[in-house]
Order: C-alpha cells, then structure tokens, then sequence
C-alpha cells in the first residue's frame, strides 16, 4: 500500500477522473437523447443500464491491458492507410455515430407533428439499449486507452472509471432532462456528436485531430448557447409582466392570421411562416373580425365605444310640450334622457312611447322621468366592468361622465355589440366607413379600433394616447386643427380632409399604400 503515499499516484488519479468524466460526456448526451424515445417510467431504467454497462465494459477493458495493446498493431492496409483493431472500431463506431446524429437532427428538424390522440409512438426498450450500448463501446475504447496512457497502476485506472461513472451517474439525470426540456440544446449536442463521430472516422483513417481543438470548439458553442438561453428566460420573465389576457389575445389573432404592430423582424417573420401554414379560409373576414373585437374589448377605453356628447338626442323638459312631441316622433331613437335646460341636468330615461303616452295623459314630465333615474359611469371604467352595469340597465343606457360631472357620452349594449362585430347603423345614419375607389372614406368620429380592423393595420392606436377617434389622432398628428384639403402622411396611410369646420373634423379620405409583394406581380 506504500504506492497510496505517492504524491504523484493521487494527481495522476485526479487527473485521469476529469479526463475520464470530460470523455463520458458526449456519452451521456446520446445517452439522455436516445432515453427520450422511450416512455417516462423506462428512461431511469434504460439511462441505469446503459452506464452501468459503460462502467462493466471499461472495467474489463481495463483487466485486458495486453489485449488492449494489440489493438494499436496493424492489421492491415489499403493504399496508405494501415488500419489497426483500434482503427476500425473507431471507424464503425464513428459512422454510426454520424448516421445516428444526422437521423436524429432530422427527426427533429423536420417537426413531425405527433398523432391526433396526442399520443408518441415510443421506441422500444431493448433497441434503444442496443444502441447504447453499441456507442458505450466506442466511447468506452477511448476512455480506456487514455487511462492506459495515463497511468501504469491497473488499481488506479478502476478507481478513477469507477469515480467518474459514478459521478456520470448522479448527474444523468439532471443533464438527461435540461437537455430534453431545450430543444436547442438537443440540436447543439448532436452537432457535438456529429464533430465527434467525424473526428473517431478521422482516427481510423490515422488523421490525428488534436482533442483540445474539439473541446475548445464544444466550449465555444457551449458559451453560445448559454448567452442564447440566458436571452429566452429574460424574455419569458418579461412576457410573464405581460397581463395574460394580452398574451392569450396575441397567441390568438396569430393563429388566425391576424397580424399585430409593434414587433420585431424576428417575430414577424414567424407570423408570416404560420400565417403560410394555416389556411386563411379556416376564419372569414367576419370571424376574424368579431373575434378580434372581443379579445381588444378589454383594452379599450369607454370613450372609444361610446356614442360622444356632440351626437346624443336628448330632451328638454323645460320646452313646450308640442315641441317634445314633435321631437319623439321625428327622431328614431326609443330612449332619451330627460334634462333640465341642459344635458348635465339629466332627470331621468324614458322611453318615447311611454313618454309620449305620459304627454297625451298630461303627467308631469319632470314626475315621470324622475321615476327612471339614469346609471352613471365615469369615463373611467374599463368595457368589461360596463358589461356589468348595462345588465343593471335593464335595456337602457348609462351615462358617462368626467370627474367633473359633465357627460361625455352614453353607452347601450349595442354600442357594445358594434365595438365586437362592427356597425349597425340606424335609419337616419350612414356608415362610419364607406369604401370609395381605391381607399375609404371616414367620418371623422369613428373609433380608431374599428378603423383599423377593417384597413388591416394595427399601429394606429397605441398605449397611453389620449384620444379615440380618427379626428384625435389627425389633430394630435397635425398639432392643431387641420383644413379642409389638406394630407397627413403616416406611411402607409395617407389621410386627407374633406370635410371639417373650425372646432372638428367630420370626414376624411384614407388611402393605403399597396405592398411591394402586389407591385412585382
């Protein structure tokens, strides 16, 4: 036992550990990538038995040092190339090697799409540990020989094969699922053992490749690939700050075709590959845009749905009563409120029919509207919230307000409903969005929302303006109140004033430029 003391013993023990687990890397990696096929509960099972049998075949190895010996002889030639017992295991094991790497990034470059029932067709048990084992005895060959070389104590060399597999072995695991949870990663090692199995192919045909060159190599991709998943889990935090009601909308309208503002090159070169995959017929145009609308309901503001201050009929409990009449029955609305003098000073709603009832039956109309009191909302609340309250209403509507008490305008449900599937315009109205030629001619209230469903382009409204229609976003473009027949250029569209009046904007003509992709063909 006097050899224990020697200084020189441990070191070559230490050393011959590192290099015995540096080796069984690559090893592990195929292993962890072929133990994958095979259903959850046999991978441990299939990872045990195949370094179990790594570490039985280095160990016999090592116990037939003088055969090992023989395996560097020549045992033949072609041309100029001497081929030994060594060479030619490395070179079957090195074309295995290359055929199982190059079919492995296939299957997984390719994407094959499992079965409709979700299931994966696992492989079976014994091949996959066949093939370990087939790759356990070229990795095994190497390993052995560099204990051989580097130590003369046959004790020593088991010591370390046992340590090292031993340590392999708590670790698997660990490594086994990173690398299945990364396909990344999983590309990056059979990259490696493509580099590997080309390098033993070289050693048979007795072309030396300095291993530091390989490792340095690996080192580097390693280094890469690390900066690269450092990048995706920052970007995972931060979409995890993202409100999930956002993200659920965007993974959505992608599926459909839809396309969103505001993103990288990188992103919108994927949309574009998915929007190629999936068949656009799968939702029509009026699908699309319903669902669009009920996945933006939540983003938007009440002011952008509302009917404005500036076009709500109201009535003036304070005029002659044959006036109001006349008022009720010119005017296709069913529902009014009922002021006093001005429409802060809301009484109450009325029906037209009951209140015209009410003025042929000579009650009070300050006492009959005062028995509907209006539902009040700040400008404030977000639509989900008003769903809410316009259940309250019964069919009626409710008023908004500022914070001062001034209305701004009301709501109805069929606000709400047009704000999801677009306009229902009444008797006496036309539409907020009329084609005309090659463009499309808007009034200048409409909500910009709407308005960008139905150009197809989402950057038009952003986070933290505050103004909601087409008007807001000329004025705030321009800085001041455009004039009539004058052009506001925001590439690709193109606005130009047709109508407005000193204090607003009432119809415009948009153009938009074609796609280059439409000019080529």
């Amino acid at each position: 036992m006097e050899f224990l003391l020697d200084p020189s013993i441990w070191a070559g023990l230490l050393t011959l550990i590192v290099l015995e687990i540096v080796l069984g890397i690559d090893n592990l990696v195929f292993i962890a990538i072929l133990a994958d096929k095979l259903p959850p509960k046999e991978r441990d099972k299939a990872r045990l038995i195949g370094l179990s049998l790594a570490l039985l075949m280095r160990l016999g190895l090592l116990s037939l040092i003088s055969w090992m010996v023989t395996l560097t002889r020549p045992l033949f030639s072609i041309g100029q190339f001497s081929f030994a017992g060594r060479d030619l295991i490395l070179l079957a094991g090195g074309l295995f090697l290359l055929f199982k790497a190059t079919m492995e990034l296939h299957e997984r470059l390719e994407n094959h799409p499992q079965d409709s029932n979700g299931n994966k067709n696992y492989a079976s048990f014994w091949a996959v540990v066949i093939q370990i084992v087939v790759l356990d005895a070229v990795f095994s060959l190497d390993a052995v020989i560099t204990a051989v070389g580097m130590v003369n104590h046959l004790p020593i060399m088991m010591t370390a094969v046992v340590i090292a597999m031993g340590i392999m072995l708590l670790a698997s695991k660990p490594l086994t699922n990173f690398v299945n949870a990364h396909p990344t990663v999983v590309v990056l090692c059979l990259s490696f053992l493509l580099m590997i199995g080309l390098s033993l192919v070289a050693e048979g045909f007795g072309f030396h490749i300095p291993k530091g060159y390989l490792y340095a190599a690996i080192g580097f991709s390693i280094l890469i690939e690390l900066f690269n998943q450092i990048a995706r889990r920052n970007f995972i935090r931060h979409q995890s700050h993202r409100p999930m009601r956002e993200r659920t909308a965007e993974a959505i309208l992608r599926l459909m075709g839809g396309r969103r503002g505001g993103s990288s090159g990188a992103e919108a070169g994927q949309r574009s590959a998915e929007n190629q995959r999936l068949p656009q017929e799968t939702f029509k145009d009026e699908e699309r845009y319903m669902i669009n609308g009920v996945l933006t309901l939540a983003s938007r503001s009440i002011r952008s749905i509302m009917t404005p201050r500036g076009e709500i009929s109201w009535v003036d409990a304070s005029r002659p009563l044959d006036e109001i009449r006349m008022q009720l029955l010119d005017t296709p609305h069913s529902l009014f409120p009922v002021c006093r003098g001005e429409l802060d000073e809301v009484i109450g709603i009325v029906r037209a029919k009951d209140l015209l009832v009410a003025l042929e039956q000579g009650i009070n109309i300050h006492t009959f509207a005062a028995s509907s009191p209006p539902l009040i909302v700040p400008e404030t609340l977000d639509p989900i919230n008003l769903l809410g309250v316009l259940r309250r209403a019964k069919g009626s509507f409710v008023l908004v307000t500022n914070e001062f008490g001034v209305v701004q305008g009301l709501v109805t449900p069929l606000d709400v409903l047009e704000a999801i599937a677009g306009e229902f315009p009444d008797e006496d109205e036309t539409p907020d969005i009329v084609i005309d030629g090659d463009g499309w001619l808007v009034k200048g209230g409409t909500d910009l929302h709407s308005l960008q469903q139905r150009l197809d382009y989402f950057e038009l409204v952003k986070p933290g303006d505050d103004y909601a229609s087409l008007a807001g976003l000329l004025i705030a473009q321009k800085g001041q109140l455009p004039l009539p027949g004058e052009t506001i250029d925001m590439p690709p569209l193109h606005f130009v004033i047709v109508e407005a009046t000193d204090y607003r904007i009432d119809l415009v003509r948009i153009s938009k430029d074609r796609p280059q992709d439409d000019d080529e063909s």
